[in-house]
């Protein structure tokens, strides 16, 4: 019997790949008609190549760039008790939770997404992937978005997020997001977000928003930079890709 294994999916769409090398070879055909459109046939194409090597990359079959970066994560959660509820903010296709399950046997957790069209995942598959994994009686989904939780104040043990915050589109100040995700969160509570921090076109300068947590009560909060781990290529530390990344952590 084949053994059933979990379906992660990769953070670098397939559509990545797909549309610009659709685009350069439409280019590529029209060369004959027109010799300059040779020019953005070889930079659509050279995006998809891009793209190619950037998905491989994180996927189990090359860097396995997704399964360390959720480590990180993880790494960065303050000490705690390791019981109550901790609450993952755009769960995905339910990596993160599930490995917070794992990690933390005497947890419950709660993993939450919209599951948009064209992400590739859904609340059938993060269910498929716990049951799969062995968690599936301390785990649990729901459809809620990152900008309204649906959870009263301070109902939660411990939050953690990985690369959402900057996704969420209908919110123009980022750090907003930040601000719902610590509502929720007891006093007391533990934190750990990854993001792409560092970019400050999408976050302000780091003190700046440092700043602001501790503004909003929280007791302690730190920024590393995670651009710089080991495991990241030169090639992917472009702004949007993870030459942002950094974790925001601390303790309520």
């Amino acid at each position: 019997m084949e053994e059933k294994r979990p379906e992660y999916g990769n953070w670098v769409s397939a559509r990545l790949v797909v549309a610009p090398a659709v685009v350069g070879v439409l280019f590529a055909g029209a060369t004959a008609l027109l010799p300059a459109l040779a020019i953005p046939a070889g930079l659509f194409l050279l995006v998809s190549a891009y793209f190619v090597y950037a998905r491989r990359a994180f996927s189990p079959k090359g860097g396995d760039i997704q399964a360390k970066a959720l480590e990180l994560v993880l790494s960065h959660v303050l000490d705690w008790d390791e019981e109550g509820e901790v609450l993952d903010i755009g769960c995905g296709s339910g990596a993160l939770t599930i490995r917070t399950a794992k990690r933390y046997p005497n947890a419950r957790v709660v993993g939450v997404d919209l599951w948009g069209p064209g992400w590739g995942s859904s609340k059938q598959l993060c269910e498929r992937n716990a049951q799969v994994e062995g968690v599936a009686d301390r785990v649990s989904f729901e459809g809620a978005s990152a900008a309204s939780l649906p959870f009263d104040d301070e109902a939660f043990d411990g939050v953690v997020s990985n690369f959402v915050f900057h996704e969420v589109r209908d919110v123009r100040d980022k750090r907003r997001l930040v601000e719902e995700a610590l509502r929720i969160l007891k006093p007391g509570g533990v934190f750990a977000f990854q993001d792409l921090f560092l970019w400050r076109l999408v976050y302000g300068e780091t003190d700046d928003l440092l700043d602001t947590l501790r503004s909003w009560g929280v007791g302690s909060a730190e920024l590393v930079d995670t651009s710089g781990s080991d495991f990241v290529p030169k090639a992917l530390k472009l702004p949007f890709m993870l030459g942002t990344a950094g974790i925001l952590y601390g303790r309520k």
